[in-house]
């Protein structure tokens, strides 16, 4: 199966060139290339504005192109967490969501989600450990620890006016 991408930016249109990127700024700036081309323009429903609509979206994304689950339905709930988690943190810690783009490859999903703060997560690198608390009912940390978990890559990349773009790629074999 081709890459199929379907891009979700939350300010800018799709990219139209040859093996463009799917998304551009509102500026005309390439952002999340994976090298692949977009299928399709911004999302149906409208901008990516929460962790609901990033879910949908590539929920979607994945049932238009036949990948539901079939042998592994777990690797479209790890897909969902990861998406999940990426534009959860984006809107809590990063100064809110500033683009999202999913793309299907043969293999699996690269997700790029971009926000506007310069500030690269302590545990972006890490190991993928729970961290481990005396508290009782610890209600955060373990959102990046699941992400490198489940990711095969993740990088974490500066964006030119400010803010960063997170990349990973999620399998779904």
């Amino acid at each position: 199966m081709p890459a199929a991408g379907r891009s979700a930016e939350t300010g800018g249109p799709a990219d139209p060139r040859p093996g463009g990127t799917g998304t551009q700024s509102q500026e005309g700036a390439p952002r999340g290339d994976f090298g692949a081309p977009s299928v399709r323009p911004a999302a149906a429903g409208g901008a990516i504005t929460s962790a609901a609509t990033a879910r949908d979206h590539v929920r979607t994304l994945l049932s238009e192109h036949g990948r539901t689950g079939g042998e592994n339905p777990d690797a479209v709930i790890d897909v969902l967490l990861v998406v999940s988690e990426l534009v959860t943190n984006a809107i809590r810690h990063g100064g809110g969501l500033a683009g999202f783009d999913a793309t299907l490859t043969d293999g699996g999903v690269r997700l790029a989600v971009r926000d506007n703060s310069d500030v690269v997560p302590v545990q972006a690198y890490g190991t993928g450990e729970i961290p481990r608390t005396d508290r009782a009912h610890r209600t955060n940390g373990y959102g990046w620890p699941l992400i490198i978990r489940i990711s095969d890559a993740v990088t974490v990349e500066p964006c030119p006016g400010g803010g960063k773009t997170i990349r990973v790629f999620v399998p779904l074999t």
